[in-house]
């Protein structure tokens, strides 16, 4: 394992949402991730919908969630918060992308050897927003 960097206190994780973060990539591609609360874990997600890749489940003010579930603001596919598997929806058989972290004294900490910590927040457009192809919010 690499170097852990910080990324949060587990408080500061919604209950309901996500903690939106940024990372490079080896092959120097910026990739957005989140990080949830799920029932009984914390897990990190690349930030897309794996039915659309183009389509962000976190478009700049946290992940629509419900029942443990992150839901895709498109097309309404539910994927698993502790497992990223989505059983349901144009999504279904598909398991979000992983990013691996691990949690040790009350906080969160950035452990994925393929990933280097950029900054909070996501890929920023010219707009200074993140983009999304749905006109859909929860």
């Amino acid at each position: 394992m690499g170097v852990k960097v910080r990324l949060t206190a587990i408080e500061e994780i919604p209950e309901n949402g996500s903690f939106l973060f940024t990372v490079r990539e080896h092959d120097g591609t910026r990739e957005e991730v989140i990080l949830v609360r799920g029932e009984g874990c914390i897990e990190a997600w690349k930030n897309f919908c794996q039915h659309e890749t183009d389509q962000r489940l976190d478009r700049g003010f946290g992940a629509a969630m419900r029942d443990g579930e992150i839901i895709c603001p498109k097309h309404g596919s539910m994927f698993d918060a502790c497992s990223g598997h989505c059983d349901n929806g144009k999504a279904a058989g598909s398991t979000l992308v992983p990013v691996d972290v691990t949690v040790d004294d009350g906080a969160v900490y950035l452990t994925d050897d393929e990933c280097t910590f950029l900054h909070e927040g996501g890929i920023e457009d010219d707009d200074g927003m993140p983009g999304s192809s749905s006109h859909l919010t929860f």
